[in-house]
């Protein structure tokens, strides 16, 4: 019982820090004067996947063992499966439900809103975003696509010099760095109103030194109750009648990307689903560099076949995702769909770990 209570209090943890990280974030990238987009795809998605990156960093550096080394690759590849599937599923469910509800409230024609305006509701099968704001997105995930499936081809394949590869992943993490710092994002205006920071909430330009404190205690309180969470998810899963290795491979990638599935869905709640998008994709590209540097300079990066299946099912996710942003037609049902490629990726490990 006190399993299921720590893991309860684990994720409103998780949440309530969530929530004012992005609130710190948002109020740091505007002091550090880089682009809306740049908050979501850098900002956030660094501060978020920095609890799995030590993990990793932690497993292929000072494991004892070639299994526990093995517990850092599975990161790696966890990793960029929960977000291709249940983080951008998530979100997709999160914005439907959002569309519903508004197009529920507002009537036909539309109706005044609060500040006087008229206010239109949006169909829920409407595309997210316009044709620019798809390329957009497209874009990131044309970055990622070929990374990774780099990234699955070296797990094949043995070689003399293939550790010295991993600093090729972290030199293609800099250039997309770059490349988001030094964008032109002048046209993100999606809520460019700030909310006041919560460390001072009445001031209307609240101190920088505010923004850094807030910022790095709510990172160390995500790290720590994400920890905590995943070890109770371990200790859960044996209870549950499910082995180790499903607890591993299923359950503890959701988990290790909780946090960027809880800025998404505060993001969404917000109006920001620019930033959401964002901060998962650029989430992403990190889980696709940083620790697949590591574990190839660090352990012998070999799959087997239950890493190949997680593998696969991310470049189908990411393949679908990225054909229908070409085509002008994600949409928050189409989004939440790819949540269900989860599934997929689930049912086909009884018969591999049977």
């Amino acid at each position: 019982m006190l399993h299921f209570v720590l893991l309860i209090a684990c994720a409103v943890a998780i949440y309530l820090s969530c929530e004012w990280f992005v609130n710190a974030v948002e109020w740091l990238g505007e002091r550090l004067n880089i682009g809306r987009m740049a908050v979501g795809t850098i900002l956030a998605a660094f501060g978020t996947a920095l609890p799995e990156s030590v993990v990793t960093l932690v497993a292929v550096t000072t494991g004892a063992t070639p299994e526990a080394k093995d517990i850092g690759v599975g990161a790696a590849m966890g990793g960029p499966l929960a977000l291709a599937t249940v983080a951008y599923g998530v979100t997709g469910a999160m914005l439907l439900l959002q569309r519903r509800r508004r197009h529920a409230a507002v009537p036909a024609g539309g109706s005044a809103g609060a500040g006087g305006g008229t206010a239109t509701a949006e169909r829920p099968g409407e595309a997210l975003g316009t044709e620019r704001d798809l390329r957009r997105l497209a874009k990131d995930q044309t970055w990622f696509l070929p990374v990774f499936v780099v990234k699955v081809a070296l797990g094949l394949v043995a070689f003399a010099f293939k550790p010295v590869l991993g600093v090729a992943f972290f030199a293609v993490y800099a250039v997309y760095f770059w490349r988001e710092i030094r964008g032109d994002h002048e046209d993100d205006e999606e809520g460019a109103e700030l909310e006041p920071l919560k460390f001072q909430p009445t001031a209307a330009s609240p101190a920088t030194w505010a923004v850094v404190v807030q910022t790095l205690v709510t990172l160390v309180v995500i790290f720590f109750a994400s920890q905590l969470f995943v070890h109770q998810l371990d200790a859960i899963g044996p209870m549950l009648g499910l082995s180790a290795s499903v607890t591993a491979l299923l359950l503890s990638p959701i988990a290790t990307e909780l946090p960027e599935i809880m800025n998404a869905v505060i993001w969404v709640r917000q109006g920001k689903t620019k930033l959401a998008l964002a901060n998962i994709s650029g989430a992403m590209m990190i889980q696709a560099t940083v620790p697949s540097g590591l574990g190839l300079l660090f352990t012998s990066w070999h799959f087997d076949t239950a890493l190949l299946w997680s593998g696969l099912i991310t470049m189908v996710a990411i393949g679908y995702l990225l054909l229908t942003m070409r085509a002008h037609r994600l949409t928050p049902r189409r989004l939440a769909l790819a949540a269900g490629f989860y599934v997929v990726f689930g049912l086909g490990l009884i018969p591999i770990l049977s």
